[in-house]
């Protein structure tokens, strides 16, 4: 991977919808510092249990904040109606947002939101995915810029996640990433504001549903995608 890195650019940019842009990197303004621990992974697993929200990233430990409202807000309404649809349409299972993933031998994170194909549900372990899940949605807060938007995405494109969703409430950004022939993520533009899932079928979000005020029902959102 390149070592040089480019800022994300929230304007979007005009090409055929649907269609990937250049590969960037994103840059993010660098976080409040946390206090770290330092453990082996075996140490990790033994002592993070269901209270404690952590990731173990290459010996050290990050406790992650507490969600604010509205982190916690579209959560909520993102996981009731993603789960509601993969189980409507018997895709797979979505998990979230306290799961861990070892996407590799010096990794566990914990994404918001999680899914796995029907055909894949081996790698899913009873307090962990063991490996790359179909797709990730991760929703940024104050302290998970940097993490987010920079981290996790080089982390999970290496890890070969097949979809890779930011969600971002304070700049109101949707940005959805899947790879190229060679690995490397790619964004995918919306088609008038709409952003389609590939590995996901007939599941998508729009810019409006999420940013509007108020958002949208999530029954409303369900019915939408085709779920009464």
């Amino acid at each position: 991977m390149s070592a040089a890195v480019k800022p994300i650019t929230p304007t979007p940019t005009r090409k055929r919808p649907g269609t990937v842009r250049s590969r960037k990197i994103p840059r993010a303004p660098a976080p409040k510092p946390q206090p770290l621990l330092r453990m082996t992974e075996d140490e990790f697993v033994d002592w993070c249990d269901e209270d404690v929200r952590a990731e173990w990233v290459g010996g050290s430990v990050a406790i992650m904040s507490p969600d604010s409202f509205e982190h916690a807000d579209l959560g909520l309404d993102l996981a009731a109606v993603l789960r509601l649809f993969v189980q409507a349409k018997d895709l797979g299972v979505v998990v979230g947002p306290n799961f861990q993933i070892r996407i590799s031998n010096s990794r566990r994170r914990v994404p918001d939101l999680l899914f796995i194909n029907k055909d894949r549900l081996d790698i899913l372990q009873k307090n962990h995915v063991e490996g790359a899940p179909d797709a990730v949605f991760e929703i940024v807060s104050p302290d998970s810029v940097e993490r987010d938007w920079r981290e996790k995405f080089i982390e999970y494109e290496a890890a070969g996640v097949p979809e890779y969703w930011v969600l971002d409430p304070a700049n109101q950004q949707t940005r959805q990433y899947r790879p190229d022939s060679h690995g490397s993520y790619q964004t995918i533009d919306a088609e008038n504001g709409v952003h389609r899932s590939e590995v996901i079928p007939g599941f998508y979000l729009r810019d409006k549903d999420l940013w509007g005020t108020p958002r949208v029902s999530g029954i409303k959102w369900l019915k939408q995608l085709g779920v009464k």
